[in-house]
């Protein structure tokens, strides 16, 4: 695909062709995901002309095509004319509002912020964090830029142990290693904390994604083959909410797949010990972009049941916070 771009001048062309292949580029499902990012509703798909508009029309904003691995730069024999006016295109480029280069002096503003109005206040606090952590508290979120637990909940340095992946999942022990158990590992037994908390949250692109995968189809999309780890809880939500819309299903999945992912926690030996001790204590979040409301519930350890799926999910302490 190639997308021609005309300098100031109008006599030189930069073509951009894309050096990804078809499968990487085009991964079906992850169009929820992809148009997320691009700014459409979740449930659009992303046809070859979509995607060409969406890089067309952000092609203004990358701070340097130069650098992007996906891209090459084709320039036409005057294309030297376009340095004439003492800057080159992406000099240009980086000096214009919202660039990464501008993002990232704000990002220095607010480093230099934090380091005099929160870090050197509490200097014994965070020089003693500097030398320890003993957090109490482990979270498990979602990659969603709109989700953000420390800002959300309120949360400090040193108080959680935190990890975030696509749909803020849990894959239980028989799918093998994966960082989201690694890190389980080192905070249970290591850290010793004592409370994991899930949090989903709406308008999900992986649980989108999820809901509209064909159930026996065999993808090469990574993002495919990381949510199918969620596969229960698309049966379990195509079962209980057939009548209900696309929409209203993938909200349904979104919090079923929070109680999942909290009784794939107990396929981890060490867990399922420490819980059944009463050492570990287990819960569910769900946070409303929309509304902005928060939905928390631990896990019933003592009534959980056998079911043909592998567990049926009993809850103690169900509040909202709105």
């Amino acid at each position: 695909m190639v997308w021609p771009i005309r300098s100031k001048l109008g006599s030189t062309i930069i073509r951009i062709s894309s050096m990804v292949s078809g499968d990487s580029l085009h991964c079906s499902r992850l169009s929820a995901i992809a148009n997320s990012f691009a700014g459409f509703p979740g449930k659009w798909p992303v046809s070859d002309t979509k995607l060409g508009r969406v890089y067309d029309t952000q092609l203004g904003s990358l701070p340097s095509l130069k650098r992007n691995p996906i891209l090459k730069l084709e320039v036409s024999s005057t294309a030297i004319a376009v340095t004439q006016d003492g800057s080159s295109y992406e000099e240009r480029n980086m000096a214009k509002p919202n660039s990464g280069l501008d993002f990232f002096e704000e990002m220095r503003q607010r480093f230099l912020s934090f380091k005099k109005h929160k870090y050197l206040k509490e200097l014994d606090h965070f020089q003693a964090l500097a030398e320890v952590q003993s957090p109490k508290f482990m979270v498990i979120a979602c990659v969603d830029s709109r989700v953000c637990p420390s800002n959300v909940l309120g949360l400090q340095p040193g108080e959680t142990f935190m990890i975030r992946n696509v749909a803020n999942l849990v894959p239980p022990l028989q799918n093998g290693p994966s960082e989201t158990n690694a890190a389980l590992e080192f905070a249970v037994n290591t850290l010793e904390v004592e409370n994991i908390l899930i949090i989903g949250h709406s308008c999900c692109g992986g649980i989108q994604t999820l809901m509209s995968m064909q159930d026996d189809e065999n993808s090469s999309c990574f993002t495919e083959k990381w949510v199918v780890n969620a596969k229960i809880a698309k049966l379990r939500t195509k079962a209980e909410a057939a009548h209900l819309s696309f929409d209203q299903q993938c909200r349904h999945c979104e919090k079923e797949s929070i109680n999942r992912s909290l009784l794939n926690l107990l396929t981890y030996p060490w867990i399922e010990d420490k819980v059944r001790k009463e050492l570990l204590s287990l819960h569910g979040g769900y946070y409303d972009l929309l509304n902005c409301t928060f939905e928390k519930w631990t896990l019933d350890y003592e009534r959980i049941g056998v079911d043909e799926e592998g567990g049926r999910f009993s809850v103690k302490d169900h509040s909202f916070w709105c």
